[in-house]
């Protein structure tokens, strides 16, 4: 697969596996850890969630300008690294639940995710940068989509058992304090503890105590102050497990620091000589080219507020509406069940499908059918679409979620079968596929030279705005039938392809 690709290209995709597995521990479990952590509802948990990601992204712009200003690219990077390892710490040590200071646990929990997504900032987008100054020797220039999309498959890799580890772990802690795992109960202990809860839900919490202790509680209140702290525990330690991927990660960078190419000097080699040539623009190109990206980054803001759903609503209908017990493993010491695991499938699929859609490409491309990048990301976001459509159709009989809080949550009989969020996330990731990693490409062969590193952080900039509208996906979640809410996002992704289509002549002129 990395025959005739530049020799950095596994050594950076290595390097980013760190970031991606604790990047996705945190999609799989940040917005459910800050709900039975601190008792929040689902709107403010979002909020929380959504500022954190859009500074992932947001904060790649200070990184990228810091790095294009000091032309310390791969200082920068390390740097990065390291401040995630920094924040993973912070909030992996356990703290008491329920937590006797909500302010000062909460912001210290804050900090920790700021310095997280500062790290990012400084990491993501000039390592991307780095990748794509490796494909602007001719030699490789037209292999640029697909070693795009080899990196963004194995970063992945990184990702594929993140959300197993953390609910395995997360389950390990609760069975050895004598628990089971329950998605509802951590939610009904916090309402129960404060007196807002109903008596249709105080009656299931009741029984659901029960079933899950070895011996049935006589105590509701101790009952539900135990399981929370228990609950929470397991989910620090699940944090813990992102800090040994971060410095694997940044062992595997420093080991490789040397062979990366530096975006300083980027550069056309020729092919047979390691003599190079800066590239010069005039202003007009320049400012020609800038247009063409903001106008790309303005529209995928629609599809990463769509897409980026994986983390909140989509990680709440799998609470709320999905029957978790068809999707356990059980493995003796541990079990891995819960609305977390289906962050699983996202990574899996990229790993999976990269393959197929680079042969599918590689056949269009030897016909000269290929299709450009553009129009690539264009047909990504129409398939988003359809993932959206097939949620709103499985979700046509389904009660609001007010309805299913004041029960005290849905039994197994009155759930969905997982499957329609597996064939959600399948769909998704053909759809991620066509756009994230052939955005980067786009990129980095558009960006003028002397601004690689802001261009890189400006798209994921645009990523940032797009995860700061997620509070309106949640909000739509708790107002609007269920079914409503994914039609929204139908919406969303078929304005962003209509857009790209409009564009694309000129986006394809541009990129030439």
């Amino acid at each position: 697969m990395f025959k005739n690709h530049p020799k950095g290209l596994i050594g950076a995709a290595l390097s980013n596996m760190g970031e991606r597995f604790g990047f996705y521990i945190m999609m799989a479990i940040l917005s459910l850890f800050l709900m039975s952590k601190f008792g929040l509802e689902e709107t403010p948990a979002t909020i929380i969630y959504s500022i954190f990601y859009a500074l992932i992204y947001l904060l790649a712009l200070a990184g990228g300008l810091i790095a294009d200003k000091t032309k310390k690219y791969k200082g920068t990077i390390l740097t990065g690294l390291i401040l995630m390892t920094v924040g993973y710490v912070l909030i992996a040590i356990p703290t008491p639940t329920p937590v006797p200071n909500f302010a000062l646990y909460l912001t210290l929990t804050c900090i920790g995710l700021f310095v997280i997504a500062f790290g990012n900032g400084l990491f993501k987008g000039n390592l991307q940068a780095v990748v794509g100054q490796m494909y602007d020797n001719p030699k490789y220039a037209d292999k640029r989509d697909t070693g795009f999309q080899i990196f963004y498959m194995f970063i992945n890799i990184g990702a594929l058992f993140a959300p197993l580890l953390a609910v395995g772990i997360r389950n390990w802690w609760v069975q050895r304090n004598g628990f089971a795992y329950n998605s509802d109960l951590p939610a009904l202990c916090h309402q129960f503890i404060k007196g807002t809860i109903t008596p249709e839900a105080t009656t299931r919490f009741a029984n659901l105590s029960t079933e899950v202790s070895a011996v049935a509680p006589t105590d509701l209140t101790a009952f539900a102050n135990d399981y929370l702290n228990v609950f929470n525990t397991g989910f620090h330690y699940a944090f813990a497990v992102a800090i040994i991927a971060m410095l694997i990660s940044v062992v595997i960078f420093i080991i490789n620091k040397k062979s990366l190419p530096d975006p300083a000097h980027k550069v056309i080699q020729d092919t047979s000589v390691d003599e190079v040539a800066i590239v010069e623009m005039d202003k007009a190109e320049v400012r020609q080219r800038l247009y063409a990206l903001f106008s790309v980054f303005a529209v995928v803001i629609f599809f990463w507020f769509s897409f980026h759903q994986n983390g909140v609503t989509l990680t709440f209908f799998a609470k709320d509406y999905t029957n978790l017990s068809m999707i356990n493993f059980d493995l003796g010491f541990t079990s891995i069940q819960g609305a977390e695991i289906f962050q699983f499938f996202n990574p899996f699929f990229v790993v999976f499908l990269t393959p197929i859609i680079i042969g599918l490409f590689g056949w269009l491309r030897a016909r000269g059918m290929e299709p450009s990048t553009p129009k690539k990301i264009a047909i990504g976001m129409g398939i988003a679409a359809s993932a959206f459509g097939i949620m709103a159709l499985g979700s046509i009989n389904l009660p609001n979620a007010s309805e299913v809080t004041a029960m005290g949550g849905l039994s197994d009989a009155a759930r969905v079968t997982p499957m329609l969020l597996i064939g959600t996330y399948f769909i998704l990731t053909v759809a991620e596929l066509f756009i994230s990693p052939l955005g980067l490409s786009f990129v980095s062969k558009v960006a003028p030279p002397q601004y690689q590193g802001i261009m890189q952080g400006a798209w994921l900039g645009a990523t940032a705005l797009g995860n700061q509208l997620l509070i309106f996906g949640t909000i739509f979640y708790k107002s609007l039938p269920i079914w409503a809410t994914w039609s929204v996002f139908v919406a969303a992704c078929l304005i962003s392809m209509f857009t790209m289509l409009f564009m694309l002549k000129w986006l394809e002129r541009v990129a030439k």
